[in-house]
């Protein structure tokens, strides 16, 4: 089979606090003289760093990494955005990218004016958007406002928008970074699904994303990478397992949050510590189906700060969110924090999770501000257990994510008609 995409050696190199353009010669003197004195200071930012690897015709692989790893620099490469600094790249065919939707509008036409500026910049042919342009009102869901200047859409029709005109390209390689954030449910099982079928007309895709379930939905191989460089090349079950793991990996000797270092928020709040305790209060590390759990969250307050939300998510070991649960889900008001150390518990009285490995994600916020958000920061790992009285049944992770408590009863005969 013909290779679609090859990279070799690929690295890209950032130079902070780059100069700007001189404009005049005494701006061009003195930023020479400049140069000279910082050469020795300045600094650099791989944000990708000797990458290689190569992709067939009609694959379709998933990239994943954290925040900052340098994925949405790969594809930017990749479509010639931004060029390399050393290394080489070759992609065959017809290309189209998804990483700046809606890039190219413009406010003052209707939307049907921007399906034809948007598809032209793309490198569609007024023909072919003529043929499709029924289909790309219809995917996006703007047939009441087509006909009405951009600068009235929503942000989210404009994303709608700009994703299916490039969806109906008909591209022979397709760049995708992270779609699955543009609208709401319903549209992005409309992206998924022409992702599918792009899958399935033989196209190559490269699809960028944060949901796991989605990379191992549609991706049978996927690349990791990690602060720029290439960390894993496999089936797609195996990385996202090892990505995962490494949120948690350094928090299994006690779950110490002080050293984690890929947070969010601005820091006037900060989680120290959690802890697992069983119904008497001492630290618990097997965790059941059916049986409490208590989870004590230790925090740092640097500044008072008003009414503030603390919450948890349990997410699967694919990476999808379960469940939410919060103080302010609860009804459980905190009027203020005060600047010290404090703590608080949450109790959940029956944990209905199957037999598996599930990862917390945890945030506090008011509705203006987020004081720390953690990200898949520990996994537990849930055991079966007897606490419904049915010797285990029906606990396994075939049965899906949650275990539901039911009782069934006969109705009396029926009589035959």
């Amino acid at each position: 089979m013909r290779e679609a995409i090859h990279v070799e050696h690929l690295t890209k190199r950032y130079r902070l606090g780059a100069l700007r353009h001189e404009t005049m010669l005494r701006e061009a003197l003195l930023n020479a003289f400049r140069r000279g004195r910082r050469k020795e200071d300045e600094q650099a930012i791989l944000a990708l760093n000797d990458v290689s690897f190569k992709v067939d015709e009609g694959e379709v692989v998933g990239i994943i990494g954290r925040n900052g790893a340098g994925k949405s620099t790969l594809l930017k490469l990749l479509s010639k955005i931004t060029y390399p600094t050393s290394g080489r790249i070759h992609v065959r065919g017809r290309v189209a990218s998804l990483i700046e939707v809606g890039t190219g509008f413009h406010d003052e036409l209707t939307g049907r004016e921007n399906i034809y500026l948007n598809g032209s910049i793309l490198g569609m042919r007024k023909k072919e958007i003529d043929q499709r342009l029924e289909q790309i009102i219809d995917f996006a869901g703007v047939a009441k406002f087509v006909d009405t200047p951009i600068k009235r859409y929503s942000s989210g029709m404009r994303l709608r928008l700009g994703f299916a005109v490039a969806a109906h390209m008909d591209p022979d390689v397709l760049f995708v970074d992270e779609v699955l954030a543009v609208g709401d449910a319903d549209f992005q099982k409309k992206c998924l699904s022409a992702m599918d079928d792009l899958r399935s007309g033989g196209r190559t895709v490269l699809f960028v994303s944060h949901n796991m379930a989605a990379i191992e939905n549609l991706c049978p191989r996927t690349i990791w990478i990690d602060a720029g460089k290439l960390r894993a090349d496999a089936a797609s079950d195996k990385v996202i397992a090892s990505y995962l793991s490494t949120f948690s990996d350094a928090q299994r000797s006690g779950y110490d949050l002080t050293k984690v270092e890929n947070r969010g928020g601005n820091g006037m709040i900060r989680f120290t510590r959690v802890e697992f305790l069983d119904e008497n209060g001492d630290p618990a590390s097997v965790f059941r189906c059916g049986e409490p759990m208590r989870v004590r969250f230790h925090y740092q307050v640097n500044e008072r700060v008003k009414n503030p939300d603390i919450a948890m998510a349990i997410h699967s070991d694919l990476g999808t969110r379960i469940t939410t649960v919060s103080t302010w889900q609860a009804g459980y008001y905190i009027p203020s924090v005060e600047p010290g150390a404090g703590s608080i518990d949450l109790v959940i009285d029956s944990l209905v999770l199957q037999p598996n490995r599930y990862y917390l994600s945890m945030w506090i916020s008011t509705v203006e501000e987020w004081y720390d958000v953690l990200d898949h920061c520990i996994a537990i790992d849930v055991e079966a257990s007897d606490a419904h009285d049915n010797q285990g049944r029906g606990l396994h992770p075939k049965w899906g994510l949650v275990f539901t408590p039911s009782r069934w009863s006969l109705g009396p005969p029926v009589a035959a008609r």
